[in-house]
């Protein structure tokens, strides 16, 4: 496009300021981060990753005994303010306030991370239609609505970012286990935030999603012998993972250090989906 004395007249959006330090880079300090799920194996450490590069933390659950002593915790160990929630992330209206209440009680909103999950225990055709109703209740409506309601903050404030926890499970349909409902419905948040990504990008937003593969967590726990040691032949590495080591892609995305890094996925599988 050309202005009209003649002169080209770019589109090119201005560069973010960039901290030369990584380390700077990788900073939250003051910024207000909420995780749904906060209170599970995967969502604790996460908040306690981005807990001691200095943010605060909201920290959501459903059924947790013991969410109100686990922010505490975070709290007395890094010096953030942290805070529990109980929130139905399936139940938009439950959201949107506590999304609004978050931003009350920290003065701002800069993070969504969207990590509530529910695993499935059937295939397709034997999977009760309530269970599949549940599943994808949680998994995908509870991951719009959690991203949707941060989404029109960062819209207002022309900032934010979202993350997703999504699975290796929506890349390859893993065995022995079926379970299909889950497999399409973080497929499909995989998509989401693909789609989300181009849509934010016009104001100033940004949002990603993480692929974990097996995760040594209370989910996981019930599993037989026998599936687990099928999951560790079927991954490279020959192990799960234990949740402290997704902290790190969190923070990545999270911070200034992904400033360019929109509409992608990062699957953490020990290899399982490179196979």
């Amino acid at each position: 496009m050309s202005a009209s004395n003649g002169v080209k007249k770019s589109i090119r959006a201005p560069n973010p300021a960039i901290e030369d330090s990584i380390f700077k880079q990788l900073r939250l300090d003051g910024r207000a981060v909420i995780i749904t799920g906060g209170a599970g194996g995967i969502g604790y450490e996460i908040a306690r990753g981005l807990a001691e590069a200095g943010a605060n933390i909201s920290l959501w659950y459903h059924t947790s005994q013991v969410a109100d002593k686990l922010a505490a915790k975070v709290t007395e160990d890094f010096g953030v303010k942290a805070k529990a929630y109980k929130v139905d992330v399936t139940n938009y209206s439950a959201v949107e306030e506590a999304v609004s209440q978050t931003v009350r009680d920290f003065g701002r909103l800069d993070v969504m991370i969207a990590n509530a999950g529910v695993p499935s225990k059937a295939g397709g055709l034997d999977d009760r239609i309530e269970d599949w109703n549940r599943v994808r209740a949680v998994d995908f409506d509870g991951v719009y609505y959690s991203v949707r309601a941060a989404g029109l903050v960062f819209r207002e404030q022309k900032s934010g970012v979202a993350i997703i926890t999504a699975s290796m499970s929506g890349h390859a349909a893993n065995v022995p286990q079926e379970q299909s409902c889950y497999n399409a419905a973080k497929a499909g948040c995989i998509h989401l935030a693909k789609s989300l990504s181009v849509e934010w990008a016009k104001w100033g937003g940004r949002i990603n999603s993480v692929s974990p593969g097996y995760i040594d967590t209370a989910i996981s726990g019930d599993c037989p012998f026998e599936m687990k040691e099928e999951w560790f032949n079927l991954t490279p590495l020959r192990r799960d993972a234990d949740p402290r080591e997704l902290k790190g892609i969190y923070l990545y995305l999270a911070s200034n250090a992904s400033s360019y890094t929109t509409g992608a996925d990062f699957a953490i599988d020990g290899g399982y989906t490179a196979r």
